[in-house]
């Protein structure tokens, strides 16, 4: 019976986590057919603000009225906004039922991992399944963009978010029938709605501004300063509500649980380095080495193939090694990984991008199911959904951060460069060689840049996992 429900997690997660990929390759097919290519950024954005948003919500949610119902009507909104999305008549449209689609994603991946959490009591056992659902969130970004890619050319860009229904609703009746939940729900219910809405406005204004600041480079600009304070002051209350109230979204124990907060801090730094390699290894793969867009996206295969392989080999080696072990063993994997990457210049051997790469894959592959099992083992079981809930929040935060200072990194060592229009080095009959090779050597100086800032968060994660092997040193069956 186990093995069908996680088969049912498993398509739920990866519907789920496909679709902040698998838009990429439609979005010149989908700007054609609805205009409005100056709003294009917002079909990622909005779905990955609405997913972050959420997550803590439904976390607190499935802790109060229990998992089972709380993840089927996280589906539903998903199945509700992936079939408005198949019928969008314009970007605007479109845009608001990705947000519907995000605010249903958002249930799917902490409820996921706190299901398998309450179904594997054993630390071991809970590790490999941790691993395999961590596979899968891998396995979706090479799918992503290839099944993309394939329905684009063979049918319409609609079928990127139709094809969700059939196997979106297959997941749902499997985990209706067979999903039988044992959590105790209370029988006094309190819903801190001044909490969630609080933390929602904070969150958008903090998010937004970081996605317009770097999209506009526009720090300094009185809208986007005016948001970051507006945010810090919402958060402050935030606090201040949650102390008072009786079921607070997120409890302030788990901010002050040590080893709550170095996980999650592991996670920030980690989901940082991420985000480095997907937006400029691109970047360097078309604007420095001149490669097609198809080859430029081969350039980040190895990252999820190796994740996928990280993540089991982490859930089969937890029990003949201790967590904290192979936490420490990934983090030094993607410290190495980041040491290749500064070393990259224009006539770097192939092999070498693709060996740092895979190295940063399978780094996160060893450690992405071990943060699950440390998370879930430090909370009480009533508070499971919201601890998961909160580092799946904190890896998204990470994401839209990290993309924000690593471009304004990126911008201010080309955007002064003087060079004119750096995105001719991707049409390289538009330009005379000369130019050409100084507009790619601005390019490399810029990404090179991301790269350093890249290690220095590696190295961060390998001393942080040293921090949490001290803080902790009893054996795993103790966690």
């Amino acid at each position: 019976m186990r093995g069908k429900i996680m088969m049912a997690l498993m398509l739920s997660t990866f519907l789920a986590a496909m679709e902040g990929t698998i838009v990429s390759t439609a979005v010149p097919r989908i700007t054609s057919d609805l205009s409005g290519f100056e709003q294009v950024s917002w079909v990622y954005a909005i779905y990955m603000l609405a997913t972050a948003v959420s997550a803590p919500i439904y976390g607190k949610l499935a802790d109060l009225f229990g998992r089972k119902n709380v993840f089927l009507a996280g589906i539903g909104i998903f199945l509700l906004g992936s079939t408005l999305c198949g019928v969008a008549f314009s970007m605007e449209q479109l845009i608001i039922y990705r947000a519907i689609q995000g605010l249903g994603a958002g249930a799917v991946m902490p409820i996921t991992m706190t299901i398998i959490g309450d179904l594997y009591t054993e630390q071991t056992a809970r590790a490999k399944a941790q691993g395999w659902i961590s596979a899968v969130w891998g396995l979706s970004g090479v799918a992503g963009p290839l099944v993309g890619g394939f329905l684009v050319d063979t049918l319409t860009w609609r079928y990127i978010f139709l094809l969700n229904l059939p196997f979106g609703l297959v997941s749902f009746f499997m985990l209706m029938v067979l999903y039988k939940e044992k959590l105790a729900v209370k029988a006094k219910r309190h819903i801190d709605y001044p909490g969630a809405l609080i933390f929602s406005v904070g969150t958008i204004a903090l998010l937004y501004a970081l996605l317009t600041g770097s999209q506009h480079q526009s720090w300094l600009s009185p809208v986007t300063i005016s948001l970051i304070v507006f945010a810090l002051v919402t958060f402050l209350i935030f606090v201040s509500v949650e102390k008072k109230s009786p079921e607070p979204l997120i409890p302030l124990s788990l901010l002050t649980n040590r080893n709550v907060m170095l996980i999650n801090l592991l996670t920030l730094l980690t989901n940082g380095i991420v985000i480095s390699m997907v937006v400029y290894l691109p970047i360097w793969s078309q604007g420095v080495l001149g490669e097609s867009a198809t080859m430029a996206g081969f350039v980040l295969m190895p990252m999820p193939v190796c994740w996928t392989i990280g993540a089991v080999l982490s859930g089969n080696l937890l029990g003949k090694l201790r967590a904290e072990q192979l936490i420490t063993a990934g983090t030094a994997v993607l410290t190495i990984a980041g040491f290749l990457l500064t070393l990259l210049v224009s006539h770097s051997a192939g092999y070498l991008i693709y060996l740092a790469v895979g190295m940063i894959g399978l780094g996160m592959g060893l450690i992405s199911p071990i943060i699950m099992v440390k998370i879930q083992a430090s909370v009480a079981v009533d508070k499971r959904g919201t601890a998961v809930a909160l580092n799946t929040f904190t890896g998204t935060f990470s994401q839209t951060f990290g993309a924000a200072v690593f471009g304004m990194m990126f911008n201010l060592m080309t955007v002064g460069s003087g060079q004119g229009n750096l995105g001719a080095s991707f049409e390289t009959g538009n330009i005379p060689a000369g130019q050409l090779e100084q507009i790619r050597d601005v390019l490399a100086s810029g990404v090179h840049v991301v790269f350093i800032g890249s290690l220095v968060l590696a190295v961060c994660t390998f001393f942080l996992s040293l921090v949490i092997a001290k803080a902790q040193k009893e054996p795993v069956r103790n966690l």
